[in-house]
């Protein structure tokens, strides 16, 4: 007895495929269930590379720009009847953070909302007080995707994002007015308090709202202009595993002190990323779907198939063909047409995936362009990132619901009865 998917039956497989229309072939519900599944694979690749690569630059952006989590110290009433959020001990508390296994910067900070203003233009911006030994340790803004000007030239003038020099019309060398309501108090109010900076570096972090808002300046100069003479408003800190962020919560708060609080970049991110997690979920699914859709093809493709080799199953069962061999026949017939067209569809979506950039620009072309607006997204472009685990699963969903609608005309063709197939032959 022949072995299971023996030559003869993968050859008789072969001959259906290659037959023509006229000769009882492949139908055009076949090749429109190749079409079908391979566009649907390359959908779901696409997809699933498109939002992988949106994740990572979007978590990238995030974790290379700014704090993985920030301490700061939870408010104190001071004599005058006041509340004090600052950090008085700053160098000592930023010390015990470095020394935690894992941190790998902490870096004291003044943070202050205010305005800028050069000649008629106006635009708020968030400043950043800090040292220049801190701040070439922040990737995206030490070694950013463009910059103009030299950063080792902060102690004398301050650090804009593009999108601040973009809005204000700055170059380096101008000069950056900055002007903070919390000023000097006047018998006749509070007097805001107006400094004028030379741009000494513009940068381009890879993210809008960062490059829009964002200005650094020396961390001596922050604690005069913001009246924070002695103190700090909160260290920012830098760990090895930043996804893993949790695990750090009680040292960080042991070493911060009594009135130490967290908050991580999580916090400040987690429901937008939590969002795209179970946007990829259904979007999956709705993909999925569309695989099966088109996979359903297969059936009525197949059914056709067996439909037209009626006589020919009939001589071939006559000749002592079983019911297995002629499953598997048809079987393969429809599982050559899944394989293919997975295969077809794994390889567009790749290129996809690799090409994404002259593609989008292209379509972005095409549009007239405005197609990605950063100002929405965040980030500059659309990103791409082929995972293994994505092109793996694709593929074996695909495969899988392939195989599972062969069956069905499979076991059909294979329990026809011999007699009733050459009935009227």
């Amino acid at each position: 007895m022949p072995k299971p998917f023996a030559a003869f039956e993968w050859i008789i497989a072969w001959r259906y495929l290659r037959a023509k229309r006229a000769e009882g072939g492949v139908s055009v519900m076949t090749w429109i269930s190749l079409i079908g599944i391979t566009l649907a694979v390359f959908a779901l690749i696409a997809t699933l590379a498109v939002r992988a690569g949106f994740r990572a630059e979007f978590v990238d952006t995030i974790l290379g720009a700014n704090a993985h989590v920030t301490v700061y110290q939870s408010s104190e009433i001071t004599p005058n009847g006041g509340a004090s959020r600052v950090i008085e001990d700053y160098d000592a508390v930023a010390d015990r953070l470095r020394q935690i296994d894992g941190v790998t910067r902490a870096a004291p900070l003044i943070r202050g909302n205010v305005m800028a203003n050069q000649a008629d233009r106006n635009t708020g911006v968030q400043v950043y007080g800090i040292s220049l030994p801190d701040l070439l340790t922040i990737p995206r803004i030490a070694a950013p995707e463009q910059s103009i000007g030299a950063i080792s030239d902060f102690e004398q003038g301050v650090a804009v994002g593009s999108g601040v020099a973009r809005e204000l019309g700055l170059g380096v060398g101008d000069k950056i007015k900055i002007i903070s309501p919390n000023g000097a108090r006047t018998p006749f109010g509070t007097k805001p308090r107006v400094g004028a900076f030379e741009v000494v570096y513009i940068f381009s972090a890879g993210r809008y709202d960062i490059d829009q808002t964002r200005v650094y300046m020396p961390f001596a100069q922050a604690q005069e202009f913001f009246n924070r003479e002695g103190v700090a408003d909160e260290i920012e800190v830098m760990v090895d595993t930043p996804e893993q962020i949790e695990r750090f919560a009680g040292s960080l708060m042991t070493a911060g002190g009594d009135r130490a609080m967290l908050w991580t970049w999580k916090d400040a991110s987690g429901s937008f990323l939590q969002a795209l997690d179970i946007e990829d979920n259904v979007m999956f699914i709705i993909l999925s779907i569309l695989v099966l859709i088109a996979a359903m093809n297969i059936v009525s493709g197949l059914i056709m198939l067996v439909k037209n080799k009626g006589r020919d199953i009939g001589i071939l069962r006559t000749m002592g063909l079983t019911e297995g061999a002629v499953l598997r026949v048809f079987f393969i017939c429809g599982a050559f047409t899944g394989a293919i067209a997975t295969a077809l569809g794994v390889i567009l979506g790749c290129l996809f995936a690799l090409y994404i950039d002259p593609i989008f620009g292209f379509v972005n072309t095409v549009a007239g362009g405005g197609v990605w607006d950063p100002s929405i997204r965040g980030i500059y472009q659309l990103p791409a990132k082929l995972e293994l685990e994505d092109v793996l699963s694709a593929i074996g969903l695909s495969l899988l619901l392939s195989f599972t609608a062969t069956i069905f005309p499979a076991r059909k063709a294979a329990r026809m009865n011999p007699v009733e197939a050459l009935r009227y032959e």
